[in-house]
Order: C-alpha cells, then structure tokens, then sequence
C-alpha cells in the first residue's frame, strides 16, 4: 500500500512556511549578534564579589581614591548586567513572535496557494467533463495573461483540436458507411429485379451479373482507400529514394487518357519515402485530371526541384472552380457540382493530401484560369 503523498497546496504552503520560517531565523541571528557585539566600558574592575568587599573596606578607611575605584567598577557591572539583560529579552521575545508570525505565515501561505491553484482546479474540471460524446467544455479562464493563463489557452486549443478531429471521424465514418451501402443496394436490386421476373433471360443475368461486378469494383476500391488512409495513420513505413519523374512517367504509360490531350514535362525531382504510395498519388492525381475535364480537353504534369523542395504539378482544363471549391475537393467524399455519386469513391484526392503529408509533403490546390485546376504537391528534396 503506497504512501498517501500531500497534495500541491499543502507542499506549497510548507514551502512558503519554510522560506519565511529560514528568513525570521536569519534577521534573529543578525540581530541578536548586532547587539551582542555592543562592548560594555570596562576598566579592568574585579570580580563582583572582590568589588564589594573592596568597596566596603575604602568605605571603613576613607580612601578617597579607592572609594572612586569601587564606584566606576560598581557602574561597569551594572552596564554589563543590564546588557547581558537586554539580550536575554530579546532573544526570548523575538523567538515568540517568529513563532506567531510563522503561524500566521502558514495560514496566509495556505489560502494563497489555494487561490493560486484555483485555475488549475478549473482545467482539471474541464478535462473530466470533457469525452468523447462531449467535448464542448472549456476553462475559459480570465485574468492576467500569466503561465497559468497560457496553460488554460493551450488546453483550449488542445479540446478544440480534439473536438474537429472527433467530428471529422464521426462524419468520415457516416459517409464511409453511406458509400459503402450504396454499391449493396445496387446490387441488391439488380438481383432482385432478375429473381422477381419469371421470364428473365440469360442475356437479363448476364446484364445483372456485369452490374453486380461494376457495384464490387467499386466497393473494392473504396475498401482499398479506406485500408490506405488508415495504414497512412501509421506513419511511413518504407524510406526509399525515388524520383517523381520517374513515377510520373509509368503513370502515364499506363494511364487510359482517352480523348485527353497529355502534355508533360519531367524533370528530376528526388523524394525518400514510399513507391507505391508515391505512385498511388500520382496515378489519383493523373485520373482526378481525367476524369473531371472538358470533352477533348488537355492534362499537363510536370515534376522538377526549386529552392530545395521536389515538386510534382498535374493541371486539367474544365468547368470554372471557386477558391473555396478548390480547398473542399480534398476533404472525403466531398464531390463539386456536377459530378455524380459514381464519379470515382471521393476518395481520390483526399488520399493525395494523406500521403504528401506522409512524407512531410504539402498539397495546394488553385483554380486555373479559364477553368479546371491546378495541383501542386511539394516534397522535402533529396540530393542524388
């Protein structure tokens, strides 16, 4: 059974009792030794008891001389009496009201520690009511803008962070689950429509059997983002040298542009991180150009280095984009005007910005003019 320890404000107050109990200790001694070096006159007199019996025999034979003598060393006994005296009362009476002012000082301390502890009394509150269901508590606290005002800040910004990242998984989870039913219940209906007619023909089951395999592809492929953005939580496990260019260009070979016109411009542009996610981000990239471009329209990837950084840039022509439309593309399954729900799983880019950020990478997303838009990723460069 471990040792009950004293809590924060009982350690504080015996602090401040402690630092003020040495302090009184010390302005005693120095005093007390100031006044004990205070030196009483003395002329070199004997012992009391040789002063009075001296004094007392120049009393019997009238020595004048002896008679001034005792006097002067009668009065040097008393200054030292009344000096050994003082010391005494003064020692006695500042020891008692060290003593009381000590007493008084751990009161003081205890109450001034509690109101000194009272903000962190409110952040401790705050985390308890904070959870999972419920993350709007704050400390909110006022006051002078001190440590403990900057601790309650950072707690704050801490549940706020918390609190966006829990909705976003709770949205994330909600359309996950909405996309992933979706391609169930076209299949689904597509058997139950074939099962409930008698008359069905083969050519009927073979038109339900390649809906059903389109609704599994697609499904399997949301599944397969889904896996790379939690695996991406991991961080990055395989740190290998590659080059953009490179990427981008089996991309490209192996890309079904159809009508579209590609134009690229590969440079050498070194990165350390992952083959497969770096090629699973070009290739998202190369098909979200693709895919949401104007009939005949044109696509241009270029990679290169400048200022240190490796960069890869994929731009598409189409329909005319808002900034604000621009920053939405990368959240999930966020889909812009005009594209239908079986444009893709709404998952491309958002994987995009998961893996540049997996590499320390960063994504911008700018609207061209004209229409379409413009995609810049940006690696921390590596030498060859």
């Amino acid at each position: 059974m471990s040792r009950r320890r004293l809590t924060v404000r009982a350690r504080l107050t015996l602090l401040y009792t402690g630092l003020f109990a040495v302090c009184g200790g010390i302005v005693v001694a120095v005093s007390y030794a100031l006044v004990a070096r205070v030196t009483v006159p003395s002329q070199g007199a004997p012992a009391k008891l040789g002063v009075q019996s001296t004094c007392q025999a120049a009393k019997l034979t009238g020595d004048k001389r002896l008679i001034a003598k005792c006097n002067a060393a009668l009065q040097n006994l008393g200054a030292q009496h009344q000096h050994d005296l003082t010391l005494s009362h003064l020692l006695r009476y500042s020891l008692i009201t060290l003593a009381v002012v000590i007493v008084v000082a751990a009161i003081l301390g205890w109450f001034a520690a509690g109101r000194a502890l009272r903000p962190v009394h409110r952040i401790t509150a705050a985390a308890r009511a904070a959870s999972e269901e419920n993350l709007s508590a704050r400390v909110g606290l006022e006051g002078p803008h001190d440590e403990l005002q900057e601790l309650a800040e950072t707690f704050d910004e801490m549940l706020d962070r918390l609190q966006a990242a829990f909705e976003g998984q709770r949205r994330f989870i909600a359309n996950a689950s909405h996309e992933l039913r979706t391609p169930l219940t076209v299949m689904r209906a597509a058997v139950d429509v074939v099962l409930d007619d008698p008359g069905s023909t083969a050519d009927d089951y073979r038109g339900m059997a390649v809906d059903v395999r389109t609704e599994v592809d697609r499904a399997e492929q949301l599944i397969g983002a889904l896996l790379i953005l939690a695996r991406n939580e991991r961080g990055l496990a395989v740190h290998e040298q590659l080059d953009l260019a490179t990427v981008a260009e089996d991309v490209l070979d192996s890309a079904d542009a159809g009508d579209r016109r590609v134009h690229s411009a590969l440079e050498p542009a070194l990165i350390l991180g992952d083959p497969m996610l770096a090629e699973r981000l070009v290739a998202n990239l190369v098909d979200n150009a693709v895919r949401y471009n104007a009939d005949a329209g044109d696509v241009w990837v270029g990679t290169g280095t400048a200022n240190g950084s490796s960069r890869l840039t994929v731009e598409n022509t189409g329909p005319a984009l808002s900034p604000d439309d621009a920053e939405r593309i990368f959240q999930p399954f966020q889909r812009l005007d005009g594209r239908t729900s079986h444009d893709g799983v709404g998952l491309g880019l958002t994987l995009v910005q998961s893996i540049a950020a997996l590499h320390d990478g960063t994504v911008v997303a700018r609207p061209r003019e004209g229409g379409g838009l413009a995609v810049t990723v940006t690696f921390p460069s590596r030498p060859s």
